[in-house]
């Protein structure tokens, strides 16, 4: 239940913390992409359900990201 409840929010707000640091709302995408292909490498993520929290969170946070940044534009 834990691992679900983290995929959930983590890839989100790791979106989002890249974006800020990056201020490249893609680059932050490619950023969190990667760190969840070497979770997926290394047996962190092991089941399809995950994988697919995982992309839906990072598709909010990708989303949110880039309203973010057009804001402060």
């Amino acid at each position: 239940m834990g691992k679900y409840l983290a995929a959930l929010f983590f890839p989100g707000l790791l979106v989002v913390l890249f974006t800020r640091v990056t201020y490249n709302a893609l680059v932050g995408l490619v950023l969190t992409v990667a760190l969840i292909a070497i979770s997926v490498y290394r047996g962190y993520t092991d089941t399809l359900p995950l994988l697919i929290i995982d992309a839906l969170s990072l598709t909010a946070g990708f989303w949110y990201s880039r309203r973010m940044s057009r804001k402060f534009v």
